[in-house]
């Protein structure tokens, strides 16, 4: 889901960390359909997502069973499965309203999966024998099949996100190649193919609704990238391939996250952490004290640096001990790339196994393949990603000649060679000059509850409804996690969800995803009449409570809540009942960033803001003054922050076109000659990001990272509809676009547009 990815910083008042996930679940798909929606590793949306949450890398033959499903309608496990004890009172297999979140346990995986999965294949067994090319003998017992392992698989799946352990990972990889074999059966079923080929081609195709034929031409799609046309040989290939490509993404996702936890500083000199703030110094004592330092304070330590994202980003921007700067950055870039937790081998294998897949499906390479599902083209991809290059290009060559100017004006003895650890300090002091602008001494402006509310009443003006807290209905994994109704205009409930919003390093992912818990339907509703509602997750990484505060956020951490909550609201607004394309089910990859990136835009709103930012003590709104300087601010860098993306993006394109396995050329290699059109100044030598790269070696963003920049033309041209009628006049609200998205509204809100188009040598 989310991944561990690079970070980067300052470009508003705040280091910009992106990462992180999501798949979208069309019947037949998983690779279209991840487990979550990550974040960027570094957008010019700002929002701060680290590591995405591992999904499948089938193209999934039931993709919206990527993730786990609110009430669990289907029938009952048949009586005639021999029933232990063990298995009659496991939580997996019970009928439940919310998952049992809290009483699930890693020794509930093995017999509740096999049991789950001997129930389902009998079902699909009866399904094929029984198929018809009607919605009520095709569609529906399909939908049931796929969500009850919607639901169980879901379950277990978020856990290990959210709530990792030793236990539940052997767990999942005892029983994941029985639920991948499951998957490909269901993918690959000639019966159910040609049922759905029959629809499509019967005289009464053209009486179904739009959505009906999205999911039928979806699912035959599907099928196909699924390899159901493959002669026998060919398919075993096929399967064997899936089989190894599963077990690589999640080796390369727990990789990651053992090479972050790995990796910690015990410090008991306070000259050697100088310049950290308050907040920082308070976390790094909380982390001292989980590690056995029972008398750590933050005012007198001892303290312990990680490479989670708080913790990171506070020594990369505000340290003045360059030496400890150095070491935390060169071990956060080098993660994952040595002894046993290298990816570098799996990285090989995994785009070796692509391109085999690929040409087995009688394509060039697997860039084509992932773009059969979205809206672009290899093509145009590229074409995008060189349009904002060269607008990015000279914009960031000022951002580093004013980095450099500023530090030689401050005496800064590294001020004529700086590097990679040097940018994000001294870009933060840069950006505090020319802004009067301090991110911690905003903190207490940002209160979490005062921010909720304020993200609360935005959408009651946006879309008529009402949020309420209602813990205490739903089950939850741990005491920080919240959960919400929501309500329409007339008082009815139509959604769920979770937020679990503070780090938890010991357990927990790091990043920023939302999640899918169940979408809407009319056939698995619960009462026989009503759709059943949608549910989601809502999961980040921010700064906990420190002491009897409350969780004091930086203007970072409110956007990455704002974007959570746009995936969030797609997912959850949806009035469509045809479970297979409701929320955010069915849309193409390189749109589904849209809403969280439009979301991001009310961060900057005057009337938004000013409505949740209120001292957490005095009640004091944040002066008018400071408001103008973060507007001021918010393109502070955007050059630098635009070409990360672009080198992402285009290092991704690149491996999944150009790149040939066991060449010449090595990963490392193809990020460097990338780089060298994407970086002002090159990556180190040792760099080996690419290890740590979960969006597209563990996250549903192979050939797809493009994505976010796609998707960030479409939400700023989306919002520039807001702006040119008045942010104030409601009727905006009403009326929206009528005509094809351009990238020239991006460039705008990111302070590019003037900026001449010269690309580098």
């Amino acid at each position: 889901m989310l991944m561990a990815s690079r970070i980067c910083f300052s470009r508003s008042i705040h280091p910009l960390l992106k990462a992180n996930p999501r798949t979208l679940p069309l019947l037949l798909s998983k690779q279209q359909y991840p487990k979550s929606y990550p974040c960027p590793l570094w957008s010019s949306s700002f929002s701060l997502c680290l590591q995405t949450l591992h999904k499948s890398t089938i193209t999934n033959p039931a993709s919206f069973l990527s993730h786990s499903s609110f009430s669990c309608s289907a029938t009952p496990l048949s009586p005639s499965l021999p029933m232990e004890e063990s298995i009659e009172n496991n939580p997996l297999l019970q009928d439940f309203d919310f998952p049992p979140f809290d009483v699930v346990e890693a020794k509930h995986v093995r017999p509740g999966i096999r049991a789950l999965l001997k129930k389902l294949e009998d079902d699909l067994l009866e399904l094929e024998r029984t198929v018809d090319p009607s919605w009520p003998r095709l569609v529906e017992p399909l939908e049931k099949i796929v969500d009850r392992l919607t639901v169980v698989w879901g379950i277990v799946n978020h856990l290990k996100a959210v709530k990792d352990s030793p236990e539940l990972r052997a767990a999942i990889e005892e029983v994941q190649p029985e639920k991948v074999k499951f998957l490909l059966r269901l993918g690959q079923s000639k019966p159910l193919y040609n049922a759905f080929k029959a629809i499509q081609e019967s005289p009464d195709w053209n009486t179904l609704s739009d959505a009906r034929k999205r999911i039928v031409e979806s699912q035959i799609k599907e099928a196909i990238l699924n390899g159901v046309s493959l002669e026998d040989d060919k398919r075993d290939q096929f399967n064997k391939i899936q089989q190894e490509l599963e077990r690589l993404s999640q080796k390369f996702d727990e990789n990651v996250l053992d090479a972050t936890k790995k990796f910690e500083k015990l410090i008991t000199d306070k000259k050697e952490i100088e310049g950290l703030p308050s907040t920082a110094l308070g976390m790094a004592a909380q982390a001292a004290v989980s590690k056995g330092h029972e008398n750590a304070t933050a005012e007198n330590g001892p303290w312990v640096i990680t490479l989670d994202a708080p913790s990171f980003i506070a020594v990369m921007q505000h340290a003045r001990n360059r030496s400890l700067r150095e070491e935390v950055y060169r071990a956060y870039v080098t993660r994952a790339s040595g002894g046993d937790l290298d990816n570098t081998s799996i990285i090989d294998q995994t785009l070796k196994l692509r391109l085999e897949k690929a040409n087995l499906l009688n394509y060039k390479n697997y860039a084509e393949v992932s773009m059969a599902t979205k809206m672009a083209t290899v093509e145009k991809a590229k074409e995008l990603l060189e349009k904002l290059r060269s607008a990015s290009w000279n914009a960031a060559v000022q951002d580093m000649d004013d980095i450099k100017v500023f530090s030689k004006n401050q005496g800064a003895q590294e001020a004529d060679d700086l590097s990679h650890w040097d940018i994000s300090f001294w870009s933060e002091r840069l950006r505090e000059s020319k802004f009067d602008i301090n991110e911690e001494e905003l903190r207490p402006f940002f209160s979490l509850p005062k921010v909720m509310d304020g993200l609360f009443d935005l959408a009651k003006t946006l879309f008529g409804i009402y949020i309420e807290q209602a813990d205490g209905l739903a089950p939850v994994w741990n005491n920080d996690v919240r959960f919400y109704r929501v309500r329409d205009s007339s008082g009815n409930p139509i959604a769920y969800f979770y937020f679990d919003p503070y780090t938890r390093s010991s357990e927990k992912r790091g990043g920023a995803w939302m999640d899918e818990v169940v979408g809407r339907s009319r056939v698995l509703s619960r009462d026989g009449s009503s759709a059943r509602l949608p549910v989601a997750h809502m999961v980040c990484n921010q700064t906990p409570p420190v002491g009897s505060k409350p969780s004091l956020m930086t203007f970072r951490e409110v956007e990455t809540v704002f974007h959570e909550f746009g995936h969030a609201l797609q997912h959850m607004l949806t009035k469509q009942d045809e479970g297979l394309v409701s929320g955010i089910r069915g849309i193409e990859w390189d749109a589904v960033e849209l809403p969280s990136q439009f979301m991001e835009n009310w961060c900057y709103h005057r009337d938004t803001l000013m409505s949740i930012a209120k001292h957490y003590e005095t009640g004091e709104s944040l002066p008018e003054e400071v408001y103008l300087k973060l507007l001021a601010a918010r393109t502070f860098r955007a050059g630098s922050l635009s070409l990360r993306q672009i080198r992402f993006a285009s290092v991704d394109l690149e491996l999944h076109t150009k790149y040939v396995p066991g060449g010449s050329e090595s990963i490392y290699d193809v990020d460097r000659r990338v780089s060298e059109r994407t970086q002002v100044i090159p990556p180190l030598p040792e760099d080996r990001f690419l290890c740590s790269f979960s969006h597209i070696f563990a996250g549903g963003y192979a050939a797809g990272y493009y994505s976010y920049k796609w998707a960030e033309v479409l939400s700023a041209d989306a919002f520039s509809a807001f702006e040119d009628a008045g942010l104030d006049d409601n009727k905006v609200f009403v009326e929206f676009r009528g005509r094809e998205p351009s990238p020239e509204a991006l460039l705008r809100h990111n302070g590019l547009l003037a900026i001449p188009a010269t690309a580098s040598a």
